[in-house]
């Protein structure tokens, strides 16, 4: 299927051409039909498959069509709500990039910055609201932002939101929605909270799933290190002695732990900068502009940071930490191997970790294969608490070799994997 095929206007079409899109992926075949129908949609897709053009598209037709229709509003028309900065900031550049070729105005808004330029923009009249919760609701209660007029509502990242403790804030937000109105869900995952919210917000809707929540890409691939916590550095450094690595996403639980990975990073010569809660605007944004550059070698993240990260022809993440929330670990090796690229994720697991993996396991359905000859491997003990049906086994060497890492021509890049 070709874009030209889903009845978009000339203008959007010239714009997506002119990015170099083609070909819609699944989850926008599915969803840009019944968008541009007006319905209601309850879209579940892994990332990295497009969920951002599956809504800012049909959504900027629509608006455009409406637009030709009735006079020229400062209202805003469409809102877009999303739980981090980074994101916020991405969907607002993909809004600009669509929309090229219509008269139609968009406007970020989110905190951690002075907000004068934002209540600026917004005084000049918007059409597309692209939205953090804690600065939307904080110009709303200082009358900057009314929500009278909104035509289409998107809750982007649902289930980040609801990790982050939005959820009540989402809330507030609702309410002061138009009862009419078009609303679309997004979501990488669907926990049943999210499920639930759902339900509460959404009329009739279209579901559009591409793959089950708790799969991961069969693109990437994927491997386990078992290892004592105070060798965990050392391991990081083994594993980035390979220069074919060239970008790594490493994710760590927390954010002392990402500025203590970093501070030994830059000791043994290997650039990299962390991108946390605690950085500021201008450091998390100069952070990620130097890691898509790749001035900066390796990219340290918490998972709230880390949505909205989407960088081209990133090769490996690193599970430096496991995550609390299996979805999570889906979530994070999903930076890489997208678009049907190919890629690698290394996941470090201590003693402590066993219990977080074993439901890991059980999310994906399977087994992440063991890499136990490198130098840092340990024996881990499954207690009767934690463990698996049957201990991962394997004895299959840390070698580098070659191998193609983009099914779409990409150069051949040496990388650390395993051998049957």
């Amino acid at each position: 299927m070709l874009f030209t095929d889903l009845k978009l206007i000339k203008p959007i079409l010239d714009a997506l051409n002119k990015q170099g899109y083609t070909n819609p992926t699944p989850i926008q075949q599915q969803a840009i039909p019944h968008i541009l129908n007006g319905k209601d949609v309850l879209g579940c897709a892994q990332t990295g498959t497009g969920k951002t053009a599956a809504f800012a598209i049909p959504m900027l037709q629509r608006l455009d069509n409406s637009a030709q229709t009735s006079p020229r509003i400062k209202h805003i028309r469409a809102l877009i709500l999303t739980p981090t900065r980074e994101l916020a900031i991405q969907i607002q550049e993909s809004f600009e990039a669509y929309g090229a070729n219509l008269g139609l105005r968009n406007l970020v808004i989110f905190g951690g910055v002075n907000q004068g330029q934002q209540v600026q923009g917004l005084k000049k009249g918007v059409d597309i609201l692209v939205a953090t919760p804690g600065r939307l609701l904080d110009l709303m209660n200082q009358g900057f932002i009314s929500l009278r007029d909104i035509e289409i509502f998107v809750l982007d990242e649902a289930d980040r939101m609801l990790d982050m403790g939005f959820v009540h804030d989402v809330k507030k937000v609702i309410a002061k929605l138009p009862v009419k109105r078009q609303t679309l869900f997004f979501s990488a995952t669907m926990p049943k909270q999210i499920q639930s919210l759902a339900d509460n917000i959404l009329t009739a809707p279209v579901k559009v799933e591409v793959t089950p929540v708790s799969s991961t890409a069969e693109t990437i691939d994927q491997s386990l290190f078992y290892v004592e916590r105070k060798n965990k550095p050392d391991l990081l450094m083994h594993i980035l002695s390979d220069a074919g690595i060239e970008t790594a996403l490493v994710f760590t639980r927390t954010k002392h732990g990402a500025d203590k990975v970093v501070k030994g990073l830059l000791r043994n010569s290997i650039s990299a900068e962390a991108i946390h809660g605690n950085k500021s605007q201008a450091a998390r944004q100069r952070a990620l502009s130097n890691f898509k550059s790749r001035q900066t070698r390796v990219l340290v993240a918490t998972d709230i940071a880390a949505r909205g990260i989407d960088v081209d022809d990133l090769t490996h993440v690193i599970n430096y930490d496991l995550p609390d929330v299996p979805e999570t670990y889906v979530h994070r090796i999903g930076r890489t191997g997208r678009a049907g690229a190919s890629g690698i994720s290394f996941s470090f697991c201590e003693s402590e970790e066993l219990a977080a993996l074993k439901d890991i396991h059980k999310l994906i359905g399977k087994k992440i294969p063991l890499v136990e000859a490198h130098p840092f491997h340990t024996v881990l003990e499954f207690s009767s608490k934690n463990a698996l049906s049957k201990p991962p086994v394997g004895n299959r060497p840390f070698t580098a070799e070659r191998r193609n890492n983009n099914t779409h021509g990409r150069h051949k890049k040496k990388v650390f994997r395993q051998q049957a």
